[in-house]
């Protein structure tokens, strides 16, 4: 008995020691911890179960110290943070991977509806889910779009209560990453991304896993105009490849409103709870997150998230032309 509880004590110390340290950034390492760490937030529920039910003193105090090193990891992601005075327009998005174009079209629509939402990013997106999506009466709600609808569930698409035009340059990625340009009616302009990276998998796969890692870092710092990126990451906040863009100046929405914890994605079969919040809206630095949610979407294995901003004052805006 004292083995076994050794066993499971040093593993959720191992597990402790690869997610401070950052063990998926290690090209080495990465294989087998981008899967490992997506399940943090259950080990450390698993620790501190483990300190309840070890009997063993000193095995007990290992799964303390491993849940208190992975509870320091996550507890900001419960804590709203103070958001800057931004005095521009309110933004709302909603994001939502139509897992193949089989999600619900109308329960989308009507999501979209109730939320008000200015922006709808769309993952997996094909021309049936187009079509269900126009008959459900998405087109009347959010007049301008830019798809790229493809069967098998790589496409994508952006649609807008107000107009779109080009948006930057994403970098080739095997999914599409529709980009365009939101005109609001204030002067302003925001840079959209719909992103959708592939996943990790097969798990322990060096191939899948590298492409992972090379479709997020191909992703667009911030800038002077605002840049939101939303989509389906197939990275947590446990990934250092997230953490990056995060470091480039990007602003997770969810992490900013104190919902971070919350999962988007549940394995297969349906009846199976979300595990894994893998979906994100990353905002411009600048913005102010009013409120974030996420809501169940029948036919999808994603929930789809939501986040109401207000954006900064005057950024965005074009310069002023001298006469």
């Amino acid at each position: 008995m004292a083995a076994l509880e050794w066993t499971v004590a040093g593993g959720l110390a191992g597990w402790a020691a690869a997610r401070l340290a950052g063990a998926d950034r290690w090209r080495y390492l990465e294989a087998w911890a981008v899967p490992v760490l997506s399940f943090t937030p259950q080990a450390t529920a698993g620790a501190w179960a483990g300190v309840l039910l070890i009997r063993g003193r000193g095995a007990r105090g290992t799964a303390a110290l491993a849940g208190a090193a992975l509870t320091a990891a996550m507890a900001s992601r419960a804590l709203p943070r103070r958001q800057p005075p931004a005095g521009g327009p309110a933004l709302r998005l909603l994001t939502a991977n139509l897992r193949e174009g089989r999600a619900a079209a109308a329960s989308l629509v009507e999501l979209a509806r109730w939320t008000g939402a200015d922006v709808l990013f769309v993952q997996e997106l094909t021309d049936e889910a187009v079509t269900r999506l126009e008959r459900a009466g998405l087109n009347a709600l959010l007049p301008h779009h830019i798809t790229q609808a493809v069967a098998g569930g790589a496409g994508g698409g952006i649609y807008a209560r107000h107009p779109l035009s080009d948006g930057l340059a994403v970098a080739s990625a095997s999914l599409a990453q529709p980009s365009a340009r939101l005109d609001l009616p204030s002067g302003q302009s925001i840079q959209l991304v719909c992103v959708h990276s592939p996943p990790p998998k097969p798990p322990w796969s060096k191939g899948a896993v590298a492409r992972w890692r090379s479709e997020l870092s191909m992703l667009p710092p911030p800038g002077d105009t605002p840049v939101i990126l939303a989509g389906d990451f197939n990275a947590t906040l446990d990934h250092a490849q997230l953490r990056r863009l995060l470091r480039l100046g990007h602003q997770d929405a969810a992490l900013q409103a104190g919902t971070a914890l919350v999962p988007t994605w549940r394995p297969e079969p349906s009846g199976c709870p979300a595990l894994l919040a893998i979906d994100h809206i990353l905002i411009d630095p600048r913005c102010a997150v009013r409120a974030t949610s996420v809501h169940r979407l029948p036919g999808s294995d994603h929930h789809a998230l939501y986040a109401r901003l207000r954006l900064p004052a005057g950024a965005g805006r074009p310069p002023a032309v001298a006469t």
